[in-house]
């Protein structure tokens, strides 16, 4: 299940990523540290829930 949790936060973290990222950029902020800061928390944010999600496909199959 931890190689499914990796690969589930490759997907799902870079998608927080982004979509963290373009809503700094919308909000008008446009420093490195902001667009930084999101990028970090798409990633961090993205753990517990490819954990969750790699333990709900697990357990269904």
């Amino acid at each position: 299940m931890f190689h499914l949790t990796l690969v589930l936060h490759l997907f799902i973290g870079a998608t927080l990523s982004g979509v963290a990222i373009v809503g700094v950029l919308v909000a008008g902020f446009s420093g490195l540290w902001m667009i930084l800061g999101a990028a970090l928390a798409g990633t961090v944010i993205a753990f517990p829930i490819s954990r969750v999600v790699a333990r709900k496909l697990y357990d269904a199959g």
